[in-house]
């Protein structure tokens, strides 16, 4: 496994570089610079889009605006938001909050312009299963240029798809089960395989019925899943409401300086800070990823720019809401530089082997010895070389509680460096993802976390799953057609099971698999957004011109709110057409 993360880190060195941060920050910035500020457009005309006035049953599509933003939500509004949060603080410090602001504002733009394209160039040759995404941008655009470009544009397509691909297996599946089975088997000591299994059947039976089916599922349980948690987030708030404003301050002088060790965070630089939260965000809201334009694709539009407008909400709500207030909670609580568990009797002494310096197995407290499960995770922080990350000599060393044997003890894992580590003694609970967001929300009332989080974890990872699914099949089609759509299926539902075997452990090894995913399709979808950018900007210049002249408006009154949700606003908007 040591040999597995060294090279999944190595990977994930070249895919995060600054240098590609940066890019993705700029590309952003460039967007929103070019529309206009577009993200003022997302916040008026899109919410008007969302609202229904302007469905109409006639256009080609397979479900209404708000059904698409629902399964495109469903898919950001993850675990990312409460496990990537709380991974970005953990291993970040408070600063990389600051960045996923950052990103969430860039990612506006970013999401309109690669929606828009998407729109632009999507096949509605079958109006009930229209195809849309980089992979159909990239080809089709190219194929106008002849038959030589269209090869191009279809082996950049077939790029993309594998990359499409990867990031499905990984972020949008097995980051997903993984969570939800550690934080079950955390409270309630069920098997975390039990968690995968009954997952994978609950997607199965979703993703059966295709895009039509998720959008109306997502368009009720998602507005469902993000009211709730908002709710017991602003709970939480409200209690620790005075420490606010020095969590702001703390969030924007972190970014920049670095957040010193306390407790149970090692401490992070700037630079960390940057990267941590830059990654978390990109992985929430899949800014630059080309996945959201493939649910896009099917609302039901003759406007391509309309759309675009309503996926730059998308960012908004996943990174400016609601990854802003699961990290004022877990900031809020102090969780994530919280106290030791408990002190061991002595510090345990490393000896040097081929392995590392390794720590011998460490006895229990007594006073410890019946409080923790078997295979519990902990953790100590030890002293030995100089740490870039945390800008200090400060390193975390892993372990595992075992109850097998007459004395309970702890077996550590080998740290890998030329200082010989120093320990003090204190161990502290290895909490990853969302389980720290749910100790988060326990501080303030006993039993909160478990049941909210435990709750908003499954409906998170269930939309996600269902969403995700509906991208990599369509990845599948474009690489091998229709018959490849129900064995894919089936891998896909099984993957959610293997993620919950016990293959993952920390959350370093979560933040690596999951970086991998999230990176390969931004060197896929970037270029191409930057090669057909422009095609996008002038179609949406040209559809605020008409907006603002008053040639298109809203060609009915708004559906009733049950009526939206259930996707029959559009049948009531053609009877009222009919009838005028």
């Amino acid at each position: 496994m040591a040999e597995i993360d060294a090279w999944m880190a190595a990977i994930n060195s070249v895919l995060w570089h600054n240098s590609v941060l940066l890019v993705i920050l700029g590309t952003g910035l460039l967007f929103t610079i070019w529309s206009g500020f577009c993200q003022y457009r997302a916040l008026t005309h899109g919410v008007a889009v969302l609202r229904g006035r302007y469905d109409d049953p006639n256009d080609p599509g397979a479900i209404s605006h708000f059904q698409a933003l629902s399964a495109a939500l469903s898919a950001t509004v993850g675990l990312g938001n409460i496990g990537g949060v709380a991974l970005a603080i953990s291993l970040g410090g408070p600063g990389a909050v600051f960045w996923m602001w950052v990103v969430g504002f860039v990612g506006m733009a970013l999401k309109l312009t690669e929606v828009t394209l998407s729109m632009l160039y999507r096949n509605t040759d079958d109006p009930d299963k229209p195809r849309g995404g980089p992979m159909w941008v990239i080809s089709q655009s190219l194929a106008a240029r002849g038959e030589n470009w269209g090869r191009v544009g279809k082996a950049i397509g077939v790029v993309f798809c594998l990359t499409l691909l990867v990031s499905t297996i990984t972020s949008g599946n097995m980051f997903q089960a993984w969570n939800v089975g550690e934080l079950t088997e955390s409270y309630f000591g069920i098997p975390s395989v039990a968690s995968g299994i009954v997952l994978a059947v609950l997607v199965g039976m979703v993703i059966i019925g295709g895009i039509k089916r998720i959008g109306a599922v997502a368009g009720r349980l998602v507005p469902i899943m993000i009211t709730l948690y908002l709710l017991a987030s602003v709970y939480v708030l409200a209690i620790n409401f005075a420490e606010i404003p020095n969590l702001l301050t703390l969030i924007v002088r972190s970014a920049f300086s670095t957040a010193d060790a306390t407790g149970a965070f090692i401490g992070g630089t700037a630079g960390y800070a940057f990267l941590f939260g830059m990654k978390r965000a990109l992985f929430s809201n899949e800014v630059g990823q080309g996945t959201s334009p493939i649910a896009h694709a099917a609302a039901r539009t003759d406007e391509p720019v309309r759309e675009g407008v309503v996926a730059g909400l998308e960012p908004f709500i996943d990174t400016l809401v609601v990854c802003t207030l699961t990290a004022l909670v877990i900031l809020s609580t102090g969780i994530w530089n919280r106290d030791a568990a408990f002190s061991l009797d002595e510090p345990p002494i490393s000896l040097q082997t081929e392995a590392g310096w390794q720590f011998s197995e460490t006895p229990l407290p007594e006073r410890q010895a019946n409080v923790w499960p078997d295979q519990a995770n902990v953790f100590m922080i030890v002293e030995a070389d100089h740490n870039p990350q945390a800008d200090a000599p400060l390193h975390r060393v892993e372990g595992t509680v075992s109850t097998a044997g007459s004395q309970p003890s702890i077996a550590w894992q080998p740290y890998t460096g030329d200082t010989q580590p120093v320990a003090d003694g204190k161990v502290y609970e290895t909490l990853v993802g969302a389980t720290l967001t749910a100790r988060a929300f326990d501080t303030v009332t006993p039993g909160l976390g478990k049941w909210l989080i435990t709750l908003a974890s499954w409906l998170f990872a269930f939309s996600t799953m269902i969403s995700w699914s509906y991208y990599g099949e369509q990845g599948m089609v474009f690489l091998a057609g229709e018959k490849a759509v129900v064995p894919y299926k089936v891998v896909y539902c099984l993957l959610a099971v293997v993620a919950t075997a016990g293959l993952l452990q920390t959350d370093t090894q979560l933040d690596n698999l999951t970086g991998i995913g999230t990176g390969v399709m931004l060197f896929a979808n970037l270029p191409i957004m930057w090669l057909l950018g422009s095609t996008a900007m002038r179609a949406y210049k040209d559809y605020i011109r008409r907006l603002d002249d008053g040639q298109i408006g809203p060609g009915h009154k708004p559906p009733t709110l049950e009526e939206l949700i259930s996707g029959r606003d559009s049948s009531a908007a053609s009877r009222e057409k009919q009838q005028s």
